[in-house]
């Protein structure tokens, strides 16, 4: 039962960070109002590489 929870919140974690990164342009432009959307883009993809590295781990490791 463990096993499969930690296999459901990683695969999530993988899915939503790699989501961040394919569409981090245009919801930053959604999400943010201010001028400058390449650096909220930028932290959008940084935020989901990360997310999507840590839901692999979670997966390989379980």
């Amino acid at each position: 039962m463990k096993e499969t929870i930690f296999l459901i919140i990683g695969l999530i974690l993988a899915v939503i960070g790699v989501i961040l990164v394919y569409d981090a342009r245009s919801l930053s432009k959604k999400l943010f109002g201010f001028g400058d959307q390449n650096e909220a883009s930028a932290g959008l993809k940084i935020l989901g590489f990360f997310m999507a590295m840590i839901g692999t781990l979670i997966i390989y490791f379980r």
